[in-house]
Formats: structure tokens, C-alpha cells, sequence
């Protein structure tokens, strides 16, 4: 038998990184964590070879005392927190004190630093968790740690890491990520020698928004800022024209911590039901705070998932929140002239820096206010304010002009279709409209206030039936018919079940259904019409779909699936109709809270205006 044997202490470090160091970076968040915990406004991050050759992290906080600095790299030791019930409302990002163990005991690591109220700085080498020297050195203020050679005593980590371009892309993906959560903070990113990105820490999300995704999604994103008794959320949702085919522009933070969590992922879905195609992901970058008290971070190695309290009250906020600013804002989608973008040069910006470094500017009224929000959320409790207050109340930032412009631009852009939202789909509109006809027996061409409205007359009519049919069954107009002889089915354990559970919306529709033995079930009665469709067809196809419908599905959810049935009966495309059937079609529309899109989330109207035609034919340059 074998021996049972303590391990040690360099085996246990070796072990304890593989749960915190995964990857380079791995590294890099952890680093940049302490920098935002330390006060910092202005981080680079500077990396080659993906991250395996080199890591340094660069930030001007508030720096650590000599005689603080061994202990900073002991496992569990952590200024944070002193208690565990200090964990249920931790603020700062990091508190476990494992971070500068485990990364030291897998790499060699040199730490220089040097606080603000001190004459020299220091400088600290420890390799494969074996401390090397401290000595004295001149140092501005702040901390660089650098990172060298990652996972050199453990090569077998080393070979599963993938390519370094992969790699480095993974850095400048998180880089991106902890820009997007604290645009008060200058964020660089530096892989091979080359400025990748390069933000101004002026307070503006959307600023940030524009230097990482581009102008199309800038011009394309509806801010979010609404406080309710369960959450607070701060950010901008894409117009449904922007979704993706993942999850991957699903980004989330909590109390200023980028998390990944099912709960806020499937809330934003619910939100945007209706207003995207199956398959199809909203693009969404939302700051969410709320008490620390209900929220769990300490649940997940690297911090990246954590548990709510209240699960079902964050999600129901949340959906709300997403539902109303869609509801609020033009959803009509616009033909753009086909310009090309062009794209912020991280190289250019950051020279530009060094001459407009000097310029220090006011955050205008609503940066501040959300530049307040970010730092009440995630610096609440720091020590390290305390210690330096004049580090959160001063910025360095650079003039952007060529964003600042076009904000401007886009600003107005929303403002003039806003206006048209409130006209096209009006009652006074019905009088200054100009129906040009009926293009390949599918769409409808419109003349309004300068514009050119296509519209589809299929999707059209499937949202009409659907907000109809919706309508009728939170308003029980459905009259039962009894069927003789009952209908029986036989269906199996988990359909049976299933059915139990969603009886009640069986119910709505006009359905009598009760048990009739094992497994089987009477149908007594059905609906006398939905819109075209048999009450027998409805029921056998929601039989169908009951294996498909989830746990969490509602009655609701089961309603909205009878109501897409409906849809079958909506006019179809190449169908000849006359321009009386089209104005009753659009009457119709304008009674409808979201008349943009069809419930499968295609567009119902997409718009041109007359400048843009006049683009494509080059009559204006």
C-alpha cells in the first residue's frame, strides 16, 4: 500500500497556481485587478510571445511598503479583507490573496515599486516561488510587475497553451473587457512592441465603445441607465441590427467585476424576444451594481462566475429594463450609404497623447455622473482612497476630436429617428404618407418626410396576427367548443409532466384537458378558432413541442408559441395586394408597441433617406 506523504511547499504552490494561473492571461487579470485595487488611472500592459516570455503590468497607484512586500507574495495573504463575513460585501476585485503566490511559482517574477510618500522605490525577485533579492532602486510612482518566462518549471502547462497569437488575442480580449468596466481608467495594451490599444480614461463608456468595436457599432447602441429597487444598470444595448451568432458580445459586470453568468445572459434574451432572429445574440455591454451582501463572487477560482441571492429578481429586472429601452427607441432599420469606416489607429492615438497629455478637462455633467456610479460601485470600501484622494478626483486625458464629433453627428442622427418614430406610425402620418406601390408582389415602397419606408407585408401581418392572438389570450375572448368523443392521448413520463406544468396555459387557449389513466390524457374541449388555425392541429403541435419547452418556460412562453402558430396564416409573399388592404395593414401596425419586428425577429420596415439614395447614384460625394 502506499504511503501517505505531505507534499511540499514548493509541490503545493506548483498545484494551487494551476487553479488561478491557467494561461498568460490568466496572469494579466489578476495583475491588473491589484493595479484598479490600488488606485491606479493609467495600466499598461505589455506582453510577447502571447504572454510566455514576457508579462509587464505597469500602473501609477498607490504602490507597496518594503516591508510589506515579501508578505505580498505568501499565499492567503491579502489587504482586502481581515474576517470571512468581510467576504459577503467585498468591493475590491481581488481578496483571496492567492494571485502573486501562485503566478511567482510558476515564472520568475520581478516586482518594482515605490509609494507615493517615499523617497526610493524597490525592487523585489522571486523565481519559482524562491526569493531571490530586495534592494533599494529609483522608481516613479507605482508598481511594474514583470512576468518572464511563464510556466518555465512546469513545461507540460506550458505545452497545452495554444499559439502565441492565440494567445496574445486572449490578453487583448480581457484588456478590452476591464476597459469597458472602468472607462475612468487609461488602459494600454502593448503585444510585440506595438501600441494594440491605447483608451483615455475620461469617464465616457462610449468613447471606449467606439475605440474597440468601431463606429457601426457605436451608432448602433441604445444607452441603458436605470436604477430599480433590486438592481442599478448602466450601458448600451445594440439595436437589434447589430446581434451576432454568439454569445460573445454578451458582456456583463457586476459591482465592476466582468463575470460570466447565465442568469444575465438569459434575462437580455428574454428582454430581446421578439426582436431578434432564432439563433441570433444581442450585443450588450451592461455595468450592473447592486449590494454587495446579495451577491457571492467567492464561488468560482478565477472569480469569472458568481451566485446571486435572488436569481429570479435580478433576471425579471433585468428583462424589464431590456424590454422598455427597446420599446423606447427607433428600431427601424436604415440602409446605410456603404462609406467606409474609418477605424481608430491605436498607433496615431497614442502619439497624439503625448502632446494633449498636458490638457486636463472637466468630465462633462453626464460622464461624471457615470464616472461617480463606476467608483461608488467598485472603490466604495478601498483602502487606498483613503490613503490617496486626490488620485480619484484627478484625470489626465486626451482631446479626441474625431469621436467627440462624431457623437455629435450621431446624436443628432438619433434625435431626427426619434422623430420619425414618433410620426411614421401616427395617425397624423396617415395623412402626408405616399404609397408608390408593391415591389415583386412582396414589399411595399412609402414616400414619408423625405424618406423611403420598405415594408414587408408578410412580416407585417405575422406581427399583427401575433400581437392579436397575444391579446386574445390575456383577454380569455377564446370560446371553448366540446368535442364528442373526447380525444384521448397516451404520452410519455416526461411529456406527461410537462403538461402538468404548463395546464394552465392549455387552459387560456380554451383547452379542457384532464388526467384519463396513466399517462393519458381527455380533451374535452378546444378552441373555437385561432386565427385560422383547428384547436386539434394547436394542441397535437404543442405536444410536439413540450420535449422542446425548458424548466423555465412560463405559461406565458407556451402562449407565445401558439401565437407564432398563427402566423402560418398571415399573407405571403408574392401575393398581389391592393393599397386598400396595405392601409389597413399599416393602421393596424401603428396600434402595436413594437411594430419593427415580426415575432421570428426579422425586420418588419427598413428606411432609406432621400440623402442616402442620392449617395448611391454619387449626386452628393
Amino acid at each position: 500500500m502506499a504511503q501517505i506523504e505531505l507534499l511540499d511547499q514548493q509541490t503545493i504552490d506548483q498545484i494551487a497556481a494551476g487553479e488561478v494561473v491557467e494561461r498568460p492571461a490568466s496572469v494579466v487579470k489578476e495583475l491588473v485587478e491589484n493595479a484598479i485595487d490600488a488606485g491606479a488611472d493609467t495600466i499598461t500592459v505589455e506582453i510577447r510571445d502571447g504572454g510566455t516570455s514576457l508579462i509587464r503590468v505597469t500602473d501609477n497607484g498607490c504602490g507597496i511598503d518594503r516591508d510589506q512586500i515579501p508578505r505580498a507574495f505568501l499565499r492567503h495573504s491579502t489587504s482586502k479583507i481581515r474576517t470571512a463575513e468581510d467576504l459577503t460585501g467585498v468591493r475590491s476585485l481581488g481578496f483571496r490573496g492567492e494571485a502573486l503566490s501562485s503566478i511567482s511559482a510558476v515564472s520568475q517574477t520581478e516586482l518594482i515599486t515605490k509609494p507615493a510618500d517615499q523617497m526610493l522605490g524597490c525592487r523585489y525577485r522571486i523565481e519559482g516561488g524562491q526569493e531571490i533579492g530586495l534592494e533599494e532602486i529609483g522608481a516613479p510612482n507605482g508598481t511594474t510587475i514583470l512576468v518572464k518566462n511563464l510556466f518555465y518549471n512546469t513545461p507540460v502547462r506550458k505545452k497545452f497553451l495554444k499559439t502565441a497569437q492565440t494567445e496574445a488575442g486572449y490578453v487583448a480580449s480581457l484588456v478590452d473587457h476591464l476597459a469597458l468596466s472602468r472607462p475612468d481608467i487609461s488602459f494600454r495594451l502593448i503585444i510585440q512592441g506595438t501600441m494594440k490599444r491605447n483608451t483615455s480614461g475620461n469617464g465616457s463608456l462610449k468613447d471606449v465603445i467606439y475605440s474597440i468595436y468601431g463606429r457601426e457599432a457605436c451608432a448602433n447602441m441604445t444607452m441603458v441607465d436605470v436604477t430599480t429597487d433590486v438592481i442599478s444598470v448602466y450601458g448600451f444595448i445594440g439595436n437589434p441590427g447589430l446581434s451576432r451568432g454568439n454569445r460573445t458580445y454578451e458582456v456583463f459586470f457586476v459591482n465592476g467585476r466582468a463575470i460570466q453568468s447565465k442568469v444575465l445572459s438569459s434575462a437580455v434574451e428574454e428582454g430581446y424576444k421578439g426582436f431578434l432572429m432564432q439563433h441570433r445574440f444581442p450585443f450588450a455591454i451592461l455595468n450592473i451594481s447592486l449590494d454587495g451582501k446579495r451577491v457571492d463572487v467567492n464561488v468560482h477560482p478565477r472569480k469569472q462566475e458568481l451566485r446571486f441571492s435572488d436569481p429570479m429578481a435580478v433576471h425579471a429586472s433585468l428583462t424589464e429594463i431590456i424590454q422598455n429601452a427597446l420599446r423606447s427607441h427607433q428600431l427601424i432599420q436604415r440602409v446605410e450609404s456603404g462609406m467606409p469606416e474609418k477605424k481608430p489607429d491605436s498607433e496615431t492615438a497614442a502619439e497624439g497623447q503625448h502632446d494633449a497629455a498636458k490638457k486636463v478637462r472637466a468630465p462633462e455633467p453626464f460622464e461624471e455622473n457615470r464616472l461617480a456610479r463606476i467608483r461608488e460601485s467598485v472603490k466604495k470600501d478601498s483602502p487606498y482612497e483613503k490613503k490617496y484622494p486626490e488620485r480619484m478626483h484627478t484625470q489626465v486625458v486626451r482631446e479626441t476630436p474625431s469621436i467627440q464629433q462624431y457623437q455629435e453627428r450621431s446624436r443628432n442622427k438619433q434625435e431626427d429617428m426619434q422623430l420619425t418614430l414618433d410620426t411614421i406610425f401616427s395617425a397624423p402620418a396617415k395623412k402626408q404618407y405616399r404609397i408608390i406601390g408593391q415591389l415583386f408582389d412582396t414589399y411595399w415602397l412609402i414616400e414619408y418626410q423625405d424618406e423611403l419606408y420598405m415594408i414587408d407585408q408578410h412580416a407585417a401581418h405575422e406581427k399583427v396576427l401575433f400581437e392579436k392572438t397575444m391579446r386574445s389570450f390575456r383577454e380569455r375572448s377564446f370560446h371553448a367548443q366540446q368535442i364528442q368523443p373526447p380525444v384521448i392521448l397516451q404520452l410519455s413520463v416526461q411529456e406527461y409532466e410537462r403538461f402538468e406544468r404548463c395546464r394552465e396555459a392549455f387552459e387560456k387557449l380554451g383547452f379542457e384537458a384532464e388526467p384519463f389513466g396513466d399517462q393519458t390524457i381527455a380533451i374535452r374541449a378546444i378552441p373555437s378558432d385561432l386565427y385560422g388555425l383547428s384547436g386539434k392541429e394547436v394542441f397535437l403541435a404543442l405536444i410536439d413541442d413540450l420535449r422542446e419547452i425548458s424548466e423555465k418556460d412560463t405559461p406565458e412562453s407556451v402562449l407565445e408559441k401558439v401565437a407564432s402558430m398563427s402566423c402560418k396564416a398571415a399573407v405571403k409573399g408574392n401575393s398581389r395586394l391592393s393599397e386598400r388592404e396595405i392601409n389597413h395593414l399599416l393602421e393596424e401596425l401603428m396600434e402595436l408597441d413594437n411594430p419593427f419586428f415580426c415575432p421570428h425577429g426579422r425586420p418588419v420596415i427598413i428606411a432609406m433617406t432621400h440623402a442616402e439614395i442620392d449617395k448611391k447614384f454619387k449626386r452628393i460625394l
